[in-house]
């Protein structure tokens, strides 16, 4: 029996609302976290993931206060990720309620952080999100980004992610900052890349249009789980019809 392929809204939260734009920019005000995180909870999402997107940039804490007051909405699994610099910021995000920790930045700057973390937390809460870029056609070849997308690293996708791994991280969340928000599908080569070069879950970001991008990037993308934003907060599309139509070409669903 296969496992289940994931659907999972993203709250890219700004302040405290939720915000949507193209490659990481021109962000406009998409609503109310809380009013989402009960919208998707009562529509079957299978998690959540709750980004504080400018954190980062901004050298600032996460919104603790905000995080409680989704989580207390919610009984599935729920992420929390943005301005995480240590254990001890993790910790707190976990007691106000999230499941899991995404770490990006702070993990590329001070990579043992992931191994204390999966030490402290265990591997289940430590996902790394990797926001990368198209640098080469030939052979495929894809840069990491850290801070909101805005500075690269030179760092190699494949290579980090699997670091990641070995240092402890339990699932990752992978980004194409080329296609973040252009609605025209997922960068189907860079997540099948990431995906044969790990042993852990893959969630792949950025790109959603429609249902049939997220059964593209679930079938010959190869990831276990399929992340989007703008398909869901303007109401094009419905989590239970997504599913239906994945259940229906024979993928594995929680319907």
């Amino acid at each position: 029996m296969p496992l289940s392929k994931r659907i999972i809204p993203c709250l890219d939260v700004d302040g405290e609302r939720v915000v949507k734009g193209t490659h990481f920019k021109e962000m406009r005000d998409a609503g109310d976290p809380v009013r989402f995180a009960k919208k998707y909870r009562d529509e079957g999402a299978d998690e959540l993931v709750f980004l504080d997107i400018i954190a980062s940039v901004k050298k600032r804490d996460i919104l603790k206060e905000l995080v409680m007051k989704v989580a207390s909405e919610l009984d599935i699994p729920f992420t929390v990720g943005g301005g995480l610099r240590s254990v001890d910021d993790v910790r707190q995000v976990l007691c106000s309620g999230a499941d899991k920790s995404s770490v990006n930045t702070i993990a590329v700057e001070n990579p043992d952080l992931l191994t204390d973390l999966a030490d402290r937390f265990g591997s289940q809460c430590v996902v790394v999100a990797i926001d990368a870029k198209l640098t080469s056609q030939d052979p495929l070849k894809y840069e990491v980004y850290t801070h909101g997308a805005r500075r690269p690293t030179g760092l190699d996708a494949v290579e980090w992610a699997k670091r990641a791994e070995e240092l402890g991280a339990g699932e990752i969340l992978l980004t194409s900052i080329d296609r973040d928000g252009t609605q025209n599908g997922y960068e189907i080569e860079l997540t099948k890349l990431i995906a044969r070069n790990v042993g852990i879950p893959v969630i792949a970001s950025g790109g959603c249009g429609e249902p049939k991008h997220i059964y593209d990037v679930l079938t010959d993308g190869e990831a276990d789980a399929a992340l989007a934003a703008s398909i869901f907060h303007y109401k094009r599309h419905a989590i239970p019809a997504v599913k239906t139509f994945l259940n229906e070409l024979g993928v594995a669903v929680r319907l």
